[in-house]
């Protein structure tokens, strides 16, 4: 189990430095967001899975179990939330006629 679990630390990890790495390459913030976002979960997750393999008891696979449920519940939120920023802060008009953060129900 352990070599498996250093096998997927290093995946987490190898995933994280290209993930930053398209944080330097990638043009606007949209790609960048989505970069960080997919690349991350997905590296997170390998070394969070690596580390309860590691680990070795069913504690440890609870709490990796955890973390990922709040990674993937978390992210995709304030990948959404940084995609309307951007959208917005370049004036884009593809925003919706009624935006409920702008015109709070009266």
């Amino acid at each position: 189990m352990s070599t498996v679990g250093v096998t997927l630390l290093i995946l987490g990890a190898l995933v994280l430095l290209l993930a930053s790495a398209g944080l330097f390459v990638l043009r606007d913030a949209l790609s960048r967001q989505h970069a960080a976002t997919k690349a991350g979960s997905l590296g997170i997750v390998c070394m969070v899975a690596g580390t309860a393999l590691i680990g070795g008891d069913w504690s440890w696979g609870w709490r990796a179990l955890l973390i990922v449920l709040i990674v993937w519940l978390t992210l995709p939120v304030a990948s959404h939330v940084l995609a309307r920023a951007a959208l917005r802060e370049r004036g884009e008009q593809s925003l919706p006629v009624h935006d409920p953060l702008r015109d709070p129900p009266a």
